[in-house]
């Protein structure tokens, strides 16, 4: 926006030295044209002094119309050394400023990216520690697999050999009451003997 007011402001000031150009040209070019006529009224009347006065006045005005050429040329060149020192102030102003914004710019960004790279390095460093741990979890459970496997075949052993256990009880109890059933009928069969063979 800044950098249309220096184009914005200078058409106003060139034509303004347009008009005021114009106007000593235009009086230059009549001092001119004044001359012309007087050294051609001179040569037209044939008079020598005449002749002499309109050439002496015609280099006078000669030089009057160059004197104000030349101070026209000489102000529109101050007058564009100007604008361009102006627009030249105005472009470093404009320049300073975006330099002051890109360099603001590029301070936020690097806090921006600093501050990700932060969020980042802590996410980085949660997901090893949450790894680590599921790696624990996931020994621990194998372990307590294992130990949920041995503990189920020596529970089925340990039930194998209850089981082995009461039937030998049983076959040991069977045999025991088969024993005990002999040895009454020994008992109750032996006084009988006694008595046969006293």
């Amino acid at each position: 926006m800044s950098s249309l007011l220096p184009q914005q402001s200078q058409p106003s000031r060139t034509a303004a030295r347009r008009r005021q150009r114009s106007t000593r040209l235009s009086a230059a070019v009549a001092l001119l044209g004044l001359s012309a006529l007087l050294v051609l009224g001179a040569v037209v009347s044939g008079s020598l002094l005449f002749a002499c006065l309109a050439g002496v006045a015609a280099v006078a005005l000669g030089g009057a119309a160059t004197k104000m050429t030349n101070t026209e040329l000489a102000e529109s060149r101050v007058e564009a050394a100007r604008d361009r020192a102006e627009q030249a102030r105005a472009y470093a102003e404009l320049t300073e400023r975006k330099t002051a914004e890109n360099v603001a710019f590029a301070l936020d960004m690097r806090r921006k990216i600093a501050a990700r790279e932060e969020v980042i390095a802590g996410l980085e460093k949660a997901l090893i520690n949450s790894q680590r741990l599921m790696f624990e979890q996931t020994r621990k459970l194998g372990a307590e697999a294992r130990r949920a496997d041995t503990a189920e075949r020596t529970l089925a052993d340990s039930e194998d050999r209850a089981a082995h256990a009461i039937v030998l009880v049983a076959e040991l109890e069977a045999e025991i009451d088969v024993l005990r059933a002999e040895l009454t009928s020994w008992r109750t069969a032996r006084p009988g003997k006694r008595a046969s063979s006293a």
